[in-house]
């Protein structure tokens, strides 16, 4: 299976999602228990926020920009990219979920912590030619609004996986980009990156939490790790916890250490990069 950078960019104001963001319910009825599901009221409200005209236009200046970021120009004509963006014609497509993010409580040992927690909601956004796009909110003071704009459907389409697959939470370990999915006492792969993190039959809970003790343990937000900079990626099996930069399967590198150690209490960056899978 090849792997390819994908670009993802901000074209709403980006913002520190999960903890710009209202507080959202989580179980406290013991250590990694699952995160408690987001009202169907508040999924609704933020599915209307991101298939406002604005937004969908938004969307289509994206797929006609090829995902470049506001600020870097485009390789077409700003005639071409109205055109353009009016023929990508994105719609909303699929449900529109939470999505769920690794839990430095967690990681930490932190009595009653889940294992994942609400970082933004998504929902799927289709053009006329078939590419997708995710289209990313989150509540705050005055409902929700719309931060981001990603390429591919991930953060809609794991998440589906694990209802057809069996129900259970799914969640992202973004630092090495693994979708798993929590059912009963195992945390069990949902993609290639999550297979190589756990094994095809997926670990118990409890040795998971081990797990991401050892990776992210030490580089939490405030720690030593974390004051030196080193919070731009982290690679499986690495002594220093940096990313291997480049090249077909290496951890994908974030702006504003995004997909670094700091994603564990949640960030937004103006360019991200993920693996594709095909």
């Amino acid at each position: 299976m090849t792997a390819f950078p994908r670009y993802l960019a901000t074209v709403l104001l980006a913002v520190a999602v999960g903890v710009a963001a209202a507080p959202l319910a989580l179980a406290a009825d013991g250590a990694g228990a699952a995160p408690e599901p987001i009202a169907g009221a508040d999924l609704a409200a933020a599915r209307t926020a991101a298939r406002e005209p604005a937004v969908l236009d938004r969307v289509g200046h994206f797929f006609a920009r090829g995902g470049i970021a506001p600020n870097r120009p485009p390789a077409i004509s700003p005639a071409d990219e109205n055109r353009a963006a009016a023929a990508a014609a994105p719609q909303l497509a699929g449900d529109t979920v939470a999505v769920y993010t690794l839990n430095a409580g967690f990681v930490t040992g932190t009595a009653g912590a889940p294992v994942a927690r609400v970082d933004f909601v998504a929902s799927k956004a289709v053009a006329a030619d078939g590419r997708t796009a995710s289209v990313w909110t989150v509540r705050d003071g005055t409902g929700w609004r719309v931060v981001n704009i990603a390429s591919g459907g991930d953060e809609v389409d794991y998440p589906a996986k694990a209802a057809a697959g069996g129900g259970g939470t799914a969640f992202r370990e973004p630092q090495i980009n693994a979708w798993y999915v929590l059912r009963g006492d195992r945390v069990l792969p949902l993609d290639d990156e999550a297979v190589r993190s756990v094994g095809a039959s997926g670990v118990t809970l409890a040795a998971y939490r081990q797990l991401v003790h050892r990776r992210y343990g030490d580089k939490l937000p405030g720690s030593a790790y974390d004051r030196a900079g080193e919070g731009g990626g982290y690679a499986p099996g690495s002594a220093s916890g940096a990313a291997p930069e480049g090249g077909a399967g290496a951890v994908p590198a974030v702006a504003g250490a995004v997909l670094g150690v700091a994603a564990l209490v949640g960030a937004g960056a103006a360019v991200r990069r993920r693996t594709a899978r095909r």
